[in-house]
């Protein structure tokens, strides 16, 4: 099964764009040549400031939605590297991969790293 990702684009303006995608960088060209969100035909995109990989598209969905609940400056607290805002929310497997939270799970006991934003 091919992961899923969740990405947050900075834009020229300033301003942050989170979508999904299964390939990054296809996603984050037709942003770029104004076929990619409505969003971003305004507010063109400059940068990938953060992927984060997922276990589906259903995952990628919800912490997508999550990451769009959060205030500006709680976003760029998770590109400089905080990941705290969703962990009581989500967690990673051991190979950093995001998936549904389990009711038996310790979300404190697992860490959570960044995604390098290099594709």
């Amino acid at each position: 099964m091919q992961p899923w990702f969740v990405y947050i684009l900075q834009c020229r303006d300033g301003s942050l764009y989170t979508g999904v995608a299964v390939d990054v960088a296809k996603r984050f060209a037709a942003h770029q040549a104004g076929k990619g969100a409505k969003y971003t035909r305004a507010h063109p995109p400059e940068s990938i400031a953060l992927t984060l990989p997922c276990i589906n598209r259903s995952v990628a969905q919800k912490i997508e939605y999550a990451i769009k609940q959060l205030s500006v400056q709680q976003k760029r607290c998770w590109i400089a590297g905080d990941l705290t805002q969703l962990a009581g929310r989500f967690a990673q497997n051991e190979k950093g991969i995001w998936l549904e939270p389990s009711p038996c799970l310790v979300f404190e006991d697992i860490p959570i790293v960044v995604v390098s934003d290099q594709l």
